[in-house]
Parts: structure tokens; C-alpha cells; sequence
């Protein structure tokens, strides 16, 4: 995840940059369940409204969760499918922060009423995520059902006045870029506290509309937009947080547009880069989906380092005889083409190698969704 709002913060206020450092355990995004009420075009996790045999149990989870602690875990992101739809979720989502998690809620948003939001609020949970794919007519289209975004739109507002963090995610498409601007000044106009965009992975269901991904000059195009929109909150002294994910290039193309403006800050921020050290999956970003899989992060899906039922947590992680994960871990990892000959490699550390592995079969060939050019790269 690049944190763009932290970047920004250097630009008013730098502080010292340091070495990069490989944090202890990750953050673990763990899919309690895969029914969802919804079937969206982009789901990573090609959910449906049915029950999936085989989840995990509540007691299989909290002996999970301690084991998580042990191997220094910071923080859980409770997803699905749609979790909400889980009968044991409260009871999870409270285990989960009396053992002292940063716990997150990813859900779509469309089931959160006022007393479902003020539960919510109640279990303490740290941050709430809910989808937006644009305004209400693409939104709806991408969550194939009517009336959905008012749904997830009120959600936002309930759980914001419940006095929890709230943010929108958004996953930038052709079909939707045009969406993009209006829906940066809704969530101003709605004082939504978090902006996350993500670009589309091959993943999933996503992996099957790899034609709607937005390339080049519209991924650019919209990216400038975002670096402008945050740059006014911050300089305005507002706290709003905007981030992406899913392309480890735009660190590169902040700092290029950091070249433009402030050519003398760009040292600095490019120092700041290297300490931040790009695509984080296997490293500082787990997946656990819910059948008890372990994967680099959520769009391996497809890719199994082990299971919890069967190994711990902390013995699937450190594992070095796979030969991905330990691809994954590796400073440099072992890229190819203009990710190899990129000049840049240390701050994105070659980017989400899953768009390799899926359109050419080799996890290590360099990655189609960058969208710098050679120039840029040198």
C-alpha cells in the first residue's frame, strides 16, 4: 500500500529517512467467509449467496488468532465475501481486539442499518472499509444490484456518525475512471475520513475483465488527480488519508511529480521511498482466505503456501523452501525484464508480481500493469 498522505506530510514537515526494514509479522487480511449478498464484477474471491463447505470454525479461528499474536501479527483485516453475513462475526471481531489487534471491518456496506452500525462501533473496531466503484449508476452496475450504492452510501454515513473511522475503497476501471473526480468530492462533501484507491489485479473474478484495466494515460491521468486532491487537503491542514494499492509504480510517478513541482524535495522523498520499500505481499501482507489457505496476499487465491489446520501460522510464513514466498522475501527479488533493468526496483520492489504470473505464467517476468514508461524507468 502506498500511503500517499504520509508522503505528502514530508513535502510540509520531513523528518529523517532511514533504512528499509522488514516488519516482524504482517498485517493479515483474513476472509472469515465467502458467501457474499453480492457478486461483483472485480471480486478476487468469486463469491456467490451460498454457503462454502469446509470454513473455519470459531474455536479454529481463535486458536488461529493466538498463534497470529505469537508470530507478531499487528493487525487484522476481517473481509469475505461479505463477513457481515457470518452469525459468529461479533464474536470474532471482539476476540480479535481483546488480544490486542488493530482490527479492520472490509465489508460492501449494503447490510449496515443503525443498530448493526452502533454494534459495530461498539466492538471497537479500528477502521471500517466500504466499496464504492463511482457514482450510483456504474456503482450499481459493478455490484449487479440495484440500489446498492445508496445502501453502501448510507452505511458510510451511519458508521462515520457512530464515530468510527470510515473510508471508501475504489477500484479504478475504464468503466468507472470517468467517476473518479465526483466521487473525491463526495467523500469531501460527506467528511469521509480515508480515500483508498486500488487498481485492478488478475485476480479472481477480476481476472476474467483484465480488458477493463485502466492502462497509461488514463491510470496517469487519474493518479495526478489523486497526488492534486491530497496535496490541497494537506496544505489546508486536513486529515483526510489517501492511499493506494495494487500498483507499487505510483510511488515511482509520485516522485516524478515531486520532480516537477519541487525539484529540491525530491531527494528527500526518494530517501523516504526506499525506507517505505515498495510491494509488500509475502513480506508485510498475508492472506488467510476462509477455508484456512495461507497466501502471499489476497489476490494469490490461487497460489496455497499451506493451512492453518495443518501447520501453524508461524511455520507456512517462514518457510523457505517455496519457492514464490521465498522469491517474495528476497531484496531484490528476482525480476525480470524492464522491472530487472529499472532503476526504481528498490522503491517499488518490482511490483505486484501477481499480473506477471497470470498473463505469463512466470511470477518473476516483469509486471504489464506498470505504466511508466522506459524514460521514466532509466
Amino acid at each position: 500500500m502506498f500511503r500517499l498522505s504520509q508522503f505528502l506530510q514530508e513535502l510540509l514537515a520531513p523528518t529523517p529517512a532511514g533504512p528499509f526494514r522488514a516488519p516482524k509479522g504482517p498485517v493479515v487480511i483474513w476472509n472469515l467467509i465467502r458467501r457474499c449478498n453480492l457478486a461483483c464484477k472485480h471480486c478476487y474471491a468469486v463469491s456467490a449467496d451460498v454457503d462454502f463447505k469446509g470454513e473455519l470454525a470459531r474455536e479454529e479461528i481463535f486458536s488461529v488468532m493466538e498463534d497470529l499474536k505469537r508470530s507478531h501479527v499487528p493487525a487484522l483485516i476481517l473481509s469475505g465475501g461479505e463477513p457481515l453475513m457470518r452469525p459468529d462475526f461479533f464474536a470474532i471481531a471482539r476476540h480479535a481486539k481483546a488480544l490486542g489487534f488493530y482490527t479492520a471491518l472490509s465489508t460492501n456496506g449494503t447490510l449496515i442499518d443503525a443498530p448493526l452500525a452502533e454494534e459495530i462501533a461498539d466492538v471497537g473496531f479500528d477502521y471500517v472499509g466500504i466499496s464504492l466503484d463511482g457514482l450510483e449508476e456504474t456503482h450499481d452496475r459493478f455490484r449487479r444490484m440495484p440500489g446498492a450504492f445508496r445502501k453502501s452510501l448510507s452505511a458510510l454515513r451511519l458508521c462515520r456518525d457512530a464515530g468510527l473511522k470510515v473510508g471508501v475503497r475504489f477500484t479504478l476501471t475504464r468503466e468507472n475512471y470517468a467517476d473518479l473526480s465526483a466521487l473525491l468530492r463526495l467523500i469531501d462533501d460527506e467528511g469521509i475520513d480515508r480515500f483508498y484507491l486500488s487498481h485492478l489485479n488478475y485476480a479472481g473474478r477480476g481476472n476474467k475483465n483484465r480488458r477493463d484495466d485502466a492502462h497509461c494515460q488514463m491510470t496517469r491521468t487519474a493518479m495526478t488527480m489523486l497526488f492534486e486532491t491530497a496535496w490541497r487537503d494537506a496544505e489546508a491542514g486536513r486529515k483526510k488519508e489517501f492511499t493506494t494499492g495494487n500498483n507499487d509504480a505510483d510511488g515511482v510517478f509520485f516522485l516524478h511529480w515531486v520532480r516537477q513541482r519541487w525539484p529540491e524535495k525530491s531527494t528527500h522523498i526518494a530517501a523516504k521511498l526506499v525506507q517505505w520499500g515498495g510491494n509488500a505481499s509475502g513480506v508485510a501482507v498475508a492472506n488467510i482466505d476462509n477455508l484456512g489457505n495461507v497466501h502471499p496476499d489476497t489476490m494469490w487465491w490461487h497460489y496455497r503456501l499451506g493451512n492453518v489446520r495443518e501447520r501453524s501460522f508461524a511455520e507456512i510464513w517462514s518457510a523457505t523452501h517455496d519457492p514464490l514466498l521465498a522469491g517474495l522475501k528476497r531484496r531484490p527479488r528476482p525480476v525480470e525484464g524492464r522491472c530487472a533493468h529499472c532503476a526504481y526496483l528498490s522503491m517499488c520492489n518490482g511490483n505486484t508480481r501477481v499480473r506477471a504470473e497470470m498473463l505469463t505464467g512466470n511470477p518473476w517476468a516483469e509486471d504489464p500493469g506498470c505504466y511508466l514508461s522506459d524514460e521514466e524507468i532509466r
